[in-house]
């Protein structure tokens, strides 16, 4: 198995410049790649089909090579996989008190 560290999340409270909305999810998020070690700013907004928890706790996201496997070995399933229109998946899940976004690219 592999894993690659991607970002780490952190919910706000305020947006912040740049962020883009995701309209269907309901929240804001920055682009990693415009702050210093790949950090991802979220703002929820009310409705979020995602867990309040992910608007509390920070997370640190993984690419991985078979995100089932990983998953499998959690502690807990936060928010299930998802396929996304391009065929990535992604799940969040808690290991050891800590949430962690699993992203597995299509292959």
């Amino acid at each position: 198995m592999s894993a690659e560290y991607m970002h780490i999340g952190i919910p706000v409270l305020n947006k912040k410049e740049g962020m883009m909305y995701n309209e269907g999810a309901k929240f804001w998020v920055s682009n990693v790649d415009d702050y210093d070690y790949k950090i991802e700013y979220l703002k929820f907004e009310e409705g979020t089909p995602f867990p309040e928890i992910l608007a509390r706790q920070w997370h640190v996201a993984y690419k991985v090579d078979d995100l089932d496997k990983y998953a499998a070995g959690a502690d807990r399933i936060i928010v299930p996989t998802m396929t996304m229109d391009n065929g990535d998946r992604l799940c969040f899940i808690e290991l050891d008190g800590a949430i962690i976004e699993l992203y597995e690219e299509a292959k």
